[in-house]
């Protein structure tokens, strides 16, 4: 059977389009958000963007962590009750060695005793994650630095594997006003066109495109 035929009234009079965002917007205006993941978003010349909200999210955390460490110290957080975190040996070592670096970057960490480490603060700007997955990420940073490394390279590393824990995941869902704020974000802070790994965190797609996908042209 076919759909029954709109009224007369609804053809005659589409509903208003809401307005575009103004022009020193140029990720737009958020319509949706896909899969729990991606953000889709209005520019103002009417182009589609699609944002990844955790890559854009991870870059925004690396450049807040970032400029707190180059103002003197990264600001941290002292953890109600100290945790222990277990790990093979090695890494634990590793980590422990870089001990006083890591305190620059809000981590204060102190050896336990065998593979184990005591984590007494961490970085503000993370919330509250497990600091178990992000010593295991800092140890594999530390083994694959090499004496030649410069040391601000090496701190550098270690703060982009920190705003990786402290980014919005895929799968969580977003408000519209959540949305909005990531957007505006971006568009204030440098680097935003990358993750902190060197991905793309939006994706634009404009008329031609769309004409193309559709053999208009």
């Amino acid at each position: 059977r076919l759909p029954a035929p709109l009224p007369a009234q609804a053809l005659a009079e589409p509903a208003p389009p809401p307005p575009a965002p103004p022009e020193e917007q140029p990720l737009g205006r958020p319509l949706a958000q896909l899969l729990d993941t991606y953000i889709l978003a209005e520019g103002p010349d009417g182009a589609l963007v699609l944002v990844d909200q955790h890559a854009a999210h991870e870059r925004l955390m690396h450049e807040q962590l970032r400029a707190q460490f180059l103002e003197g110290e990264v600001r941290s957080q002292p953890l109600l009750l100290p945790a222990v975190v277990e790990m093979p040996a090695l890494d634990a070592a590793r980590l422990a060695e870089a001990a006083p670096a890591l305190a620059r970057l809000g981590l204060e960490i102190e050896g336990f005793g065998g593979g184990a480490l005591l984590v007494r603060a961490m970085p503000a700007l993370l919330g509250n994650p497990d600091p178990a997955p992000l010593l295991r990420d800092l140890a594999a940073e530390l083994a694959e630095w090499e004496e030649a490394t410069a040391l601000d390279r090496r701190l550098d590393a270690a703060i982009a594997r920190m705003a990786c824990h402290g980014s919005i995941r895929a799968g969580r869902r977003l408000k519209t006003e959540e949305m909005s704020a990531l957007l505006r974000q971006m568009e204030a802070t440098p680097r935003a066109a990358t993750c902190s790994h060197g991905r793309p965190t939006f994706l634009r797609f404009g008329k031609a495109e769309f004409e193309k996908l559709f053999g208009r042209r």
